[in-house]
């Protein structure tokens, strides 16, 4: 703009220039104060927003949230029906063409082995007409994927797995009639053999045989009264269904068939509702009714071959609901939720009640007696992860402060506990698609350039890009997660090299602390193991879950031990006496090189490895299910990514002491040729890198070339960020604000965002999956931001400066350590034999 007014001023005529200058200079002041104006527009804009909602009332709109939700949820289940069988059963809707969800609970998919494991050696019957035949076939194919459809039309089938001794029959009785009550009363008899199981249903062949009058509609009625008795006798033994009947497709029906319309079918299926569910006069009946492959039906059978037999898809959602009311409650699998009933609490989950109950309680006293211990201020980087920096400038909290903390922590763990162990708010399955993936993640990048501010320092790779660069990638993480998106290959990748950056700024920030401050002291290494593993430890005993479960915790954990390990064993090389000689910097450099050769002797010897991670106590950090073999496959998929991290901290150390890089505001890393170089190098090896991840066939194929690979795309998306002064001098304080808690956002989606251990997704809101994630995210983000700040004021409290005070702590955690490890490890012998 202001080239082309220069421009236009030289060209105009002497005798214009007068007239024209002015016109074109107020053209100018115009256009730059209209831009100052939107400058200025913007930012009072994201002061307002800033200033009118703060994380203090965002957590204060969260607590009034949660409280409504649990009277809601609660009231819903005492009042309206809170069993899931029954959700299970009646309720659902496709997520997609052949993925069923039923309502407010989660559907395991079973497969051949867990199925004989549930059933062996029950016997299971299938009594009805020819779509009951259907739905007997997609059973048994659950139990073994091999069967086919081979029995003759109009007759009884059996099966029998051998291995299993799992018996399943389907019988040919296609109306409700004497006959299929006569066969019932058989199973009644004293000293008969009774199924364990009975699925039974019919009614078309009453509408076909007699042209769907009002007087088979009344008989039909008469009939299943006189049936219910004995199906409720049955219920005593073990499990009834009545399928309710499925809708057929008019248009295509064949003539002899014409009769049996959808309203005909209705009728029956309420006169079936009726009569089954006052059956029992004693109570609430016990037959069970089989809806859901009806509604299920309703949105597939336009796809029938003959209008009255369902697609194959439809017929198996039948099955695998039946199986999952069978088998939920006794297999008990995570991520099947319906049926299921509440776990009962172990020992060390009531202990762990009380003591924080407890904890509450003095704190109220404390209170009450006037113990008003001012607290310390909270340092501005208290919400970053590892290198988080412990206050000095004032005195340690008291003793309220420190059981205050404990009473917060203990009302944030009820809610996780209410979230995913006790049966008060729903669960769903997660679903796929393109659009649940891509979507969010366009809004987030929308909102992290609306935040952009100035850098307060110009330096390469400074503290606000790094809590930038870690909460955008944990925000896409948390996106993959909830949209299901490692079921896509390319996205897949991506976020593996998402979490080994992660690693990678463990190594460099790590390295780069030990390089230049050379404090090997036992304080920061305990404030550093604390702040990692304090939200996990306490996971692990309120949710019951091993400490391998959180697996990016032992990860990151393991590897601030190995990177101590190397910088402070003999001898310590620091920067200060590498300065004296450049010999030392070789000395770093053989270090490194060790390192590595003993992570290549672990990497390709797997049974070397799970030897030395078996051994007890050791394993119990390490076992996940009784194996260390989730360990090792977490492990070695990078393997490489805290030294490529280490030793880029390393050469930028060196680079930037002498006086290489240029660091000041606007300049560019390196010399404008070198810089463009770099730069263009960079560009063209990340975008071969997502080509790459897109192409690639398999999880095994790319999990295998991924710790050799992964540093490229980091290496390149951290010169792009840094080599351009411009791009330095920039950041998005929305990304970085995550960023400083990225950390509890990682732990906190397990139970609290997810559910069913990441199996699933939390439902607070029913019936509307879009509203349901927006508030279960704000009340996830300020849970995980409340977290931060209670683990920083614990840590003040927990961790004594004196050294001499720390280790007796040290050694009474130790002693109480070894003491639950021994009582567990008695405990699970005992249970063993």
């Amino acid at each position: 703009m202001e080239h082309n007014e220069v421009v236009l001023l030289n060209a105009a005529p002497a005798d214009g220039a007068q007239g024209g200058a002015p016109l074109l200079h107020r053209t100018g002041a115009c256009c730059h104060g209209g831009a100052k104006m939107a400058v200025l527009a913007y930012s009072l804009g994201k002061r307002e927003i800033n200033q009118h909602f703060t994380i203090k009332n965002a957590k204060l709109i969260s607590l009034v949230l949660v409280s409504l939700l649990i009277v809601f949820h609660t009231a819903s289940r005492y009042y309206g029906g809170g069993d899931s069988c029954e959700w299970l059963l009646s309720k659902g809707r496709y997520l997609g063409e052949s993925v069923w969800q039923p309502y407010g609970c989660m559907m395991h998919k079973y497969k051949s082995n867990e199925a004989n494991n549930c059933l062996a050696p029950k016997r299971v019957v299938f009594v009805g007409d020819s779509r009951i035949r259907q739905l007997f076939y997609s059973f048994i194919k659950i139990i073994d994927p091999e069967q086919r459809e081979v029995g003759n039309k109009h007759e009884d089938i059996s099966f029998l797995h051998k291995s299993s001794s799992v018996n399943v029959e389907f019988l040919w009785y296609p109306e409700a009639n004497n006959s299929m009550k006569e066969r019932l009363i058989s199973w009644t008899h004293e000293g008969s053999l009774k199924p364990d199981v009975v699925i039974l249903g019919a009614a078309t062949w009453s509408i076909k045989l007699r042209s769907g009058s009002s007087e088979t509609l009344q008989q039909y009625k008469v009939n299943l009264t006189a049936i219910a008795v004995h199906l409720e006798k049955l219920a005593d033994h073990g499990e009834v269904y009545w399928v309710l009947q499925d809708p057929v497709n008019e248009e295509v029906l064949s003539e002899n068939r014409k009769m049996i319309t959808n309203q005909q079918l209705e009728q029956y299926n309420e006169a079936a509702a009726d009569v089954l569910n006052s059956s029992n006069r004693k109570g609430r009946s016990r037959i069970r009714l089989l809806a859901a492959a009806r509604q299920a039906a309703l949105e597939t059978i336009a796809q029938s071959d003959d209008g009255l037999h369902l697609p194959e898809s439809t017929r198996n959602v039948g099955a695998m609901v039946l199986m999952n009311s069978m088998c939920n409650n006794k297999l008990r699998p995570i991520d099947g939720s319906c049926c299921q009933t509440v776990p009962p609490t172990s020992l060390v989950q009531k202990l762990s009640a009380f003591f924080f109950l407890g904890s509450a309680v003095v704190f109220v006293v404390l209170h009450v007696l006037g113990n008003n211990h001012q607290r310390r201020h909270v340092p501005p980087d208290v919400e970053s992860l590892e290198e988080k920096k412990p206050a000095t400038a004032a005195a340690a909290p008291g003793p309220k402060e420190l059981f205050k903390a404990l009473a917060r922590m203990g009302i944030i763990m009820g809610y996780f506990y209410l979230c995913d162990r006790a049966d008060v708010f729903m669960k769903e399955q997660k679903f796929y698609t393109h659009s649940t993936f891509f979507i969010p993640l366009v809004y987030i990048i929308v909102l992290g350039v609306f935040y952009y501010e100035n850098s307060k320092e110009t330096k390469f790779l400074n503290r606000e890009q790094t809590d930038e660069w870690k909460g955008w990638m944990q925000l896409v993480i948390l996106i993959y997660h909830v949209s299901g998106a490692s079921a896509f290959l390319p996205v897949y990748m991506h976020v593996r090299v998402l979490v080994a950056a992660y690693l990678f700024q463990t190594g460099y920030g790590h390295f780069s602390f030990f390089w230049l401050k050379g404090d090997f002291g036992l304080y920061r290494v305990c404030q550093v193991l604390f702040r990692l593993n304090f939200l996990v430890l306490v996971l692990c005993v309120v949710m019951n879950r091993p400490y391998q479960f959180y697996y990016f915790v032992p990860l990151v954990t393991f590897w601030f031990a190995v990177i101590y390990s190397t910088m402070a064993l003999w001898p310590q090389i620091l920067q200060k006496k590498a300065n004296g000689s450049g010999f030392w910097h070789l000395g770093i450099l053989a270090k490194l090189l060790g390192l590595l050769i003993v992570i290549c002797v672990f990497a390709f010897s797997q049974g070397f490895f799970e030897h030395i991670f078996a051994v007890w106590p050791v394993s119990t950090l390490f076992e996940l299910n009784g194996s260390v073999h989730e360990w090792w496959f977490r492990w070695k998929l990078d393997r490489f990514v805290v030294i490529h991290g280490m030793l880029f901290a390393f050469l930028y150390l060196v680079l930037q002491k002498r006086m290489v890089l240029f660091e000041g505001k606007g300049d560019a890393l390196f010399s404008p040729k070198t810089s463009n170089v770099l730069l263009f190098l960079s560009v063209v090896s990340f975008i071969t890198y997502s080509i790459w991840a897109s192409s690639c066939k398999t999880k095994t194929e790319c999990n295998e070339m991924h710790p050799y690979i992964s540093v490229v795309q980091i290496l390149a998306f951290i010169l792009i960020r840094n080599i351009p002064g411009y791009a330095r001098s920039v950041y998005s304080s929305f990304f970085a604000w995550f960023g400083k808690i990225s950390l509890e956002l990682f732990i906190c989606q397990y139970h609290i965002w997810l559910a069913a251990d990441t199996k699933g997704i939390l439902v607070l809101i029913p019936g509307n999956p879009s509203l349901n994630i927006l508030v279960s995210t704000f009340i996830f983000v300020c849970v995980a931001h409340e977290i931060s700040l209670i683990t920083n004021d614990l840590a003040q409290v927990i961790i004594p400066k004196d050294n001499v005070a720390l280790l007796k702590r040290l050694g009474a955690v130790g002693v109480f350590t070894l003491g639950v490890l021994l009582l567990s490890r008695g405990s699970h012998k005992t249970h063993g034999a």
